[in-house]
């Protein structure tokens, strides 16, 4: 399996996409979103809130583009190939979502580093590495949702669906813009939207506090629901292919 993630890294490398719209537009993104605002307290604390709502929406960008080829692959026969190798579905998609969260760090890290040389961040060493954990591990879910619709679709249709599906989460997670501004029924929406919960985590941490239970769980449920759906669109694309 080790084999196949590292194939698929260089393969991930190579995309220029990735390279504009997983760490350039993050940073671009930040950059002008922390001169707006619409995140809460001073200009130092609107500045780390931001910086992780950018860093997230990064890895999310990250964690999609990670799925938005495999349509493709499954039209040239690539997965016809995959059913013929001793890795079993499972294996398989495990191999996928390995690359997308070791795809999502420059995303994570391209953020963080300009909090800190542009809007003079300072957070304790400690806040630091969670954060960097928290954005980095939590992005499995996101990247088992993309593979689902890379397995499930079309090419061009995979690409969309991958792309509106990011939006929509950045949007509603409130990862633009904090949910605290949203009117009180579309707020208790946000809050079972698993982007919110993935950037809560680190919200809370930066700011010395403890993720909440219903952030972790909420997560987690996620995560199980995507994870059948890419298993269960991969058994179905293998059988098509």
């Amino acid at each position: 399996m080790w084999g196949y993630v590292r194939l698929e890294l260089i393969r991930s490398t190579r995309d220029g996409g990735y390279v504009i719209f997983g760490i350039v537009m993050p940073v671009v993104m930040y950059l002008v979103f922390t001169n707006l605002g619409l995140a809460p307290g001073d200009r130092h604390d609107a500045a780390i809130y931001t910086m992780v709502s950018m860093a997230a929406y990064g890895a999310l960008g990250g964690a999609f583009n990670n799925g938005s080829g495999i349509a493709e692959d499954r039209a040239a026969g690539w997965l016809r190939r995959l059913r013929l190798t001793p890795l079993t579905p499972a294996q398989v998609v495990a191999g996928k979502v390995v690359t997308g969260i070791v795809g999502v760090v420059p995303s994570i890290a391209a953020v963080l580093l300009a909090g800190v040389l542009v809007n003079h961040v300072t957070l304790a060493p400690q806040r630091w590495l969670a954060i960097v954990v928290l954005l980095w591990a939590g992005t499995v879910p996101f990247s088992l949702l993309g593979l689902g619709n890379g397995y499930r679709l079309s090419g061009q249709s995979a690409a969309m669906a991958n792309i509106a599906t990011m939006l929509t989460l950045a949007v509603l997670g409130g990862l633009w813009v904090p949910i605290a501004n949203f009117p009180s029924w579309l707020r208790a929406v946000a809050e079972w939207i698993p982007s919110n919960s993935y950037a809560g985590l680190s919200w809370r941490v930066a700011f010395g506090d403890v993720p909440t239970v219903r952030q972790v769980a909420t997560l987690s449920a996620w995560l199980l629901a995507f994870g059948v759906y890419a298993v269960h669109g991969y058994r179905r694309a293998g059988r098509r292919a």
